[in-house]
């Protein structure tokens, strides 16, 4: 699996999922909204970790600098 996730692009999703994780917490959402924005905040720190985005794949994005060869 190569990494197709860059720095910042990691760091939102940590900010985004940390802010689903708030609303939930704090009463904002509940019911199934709040249940899918902690599926999503699931999903986002988890491919923030393995720096790896499987909807990058068939759009051919990839936010990961070069490599130098």
């Amino acid at each position: 699996m190569k990494k197709n996730m860059g720095s910042v692009d990691k760091l939102i999703r940590l900010i985004v999922a940390a802010i689903f994780i708030a609303l939930y917490l704090l009463g904002v959402v509940s019911g199934t909204l709040g249940i899918v924005l902690l599926a999503l905040a699931g999903i986002f720190i988890l491919t923030s970790l393995i720096s790896f985005c499987p909807l990058y794949l068939p759009f051919g994005i990839s936010t990961a600098p070069k490599e130098k060869k």
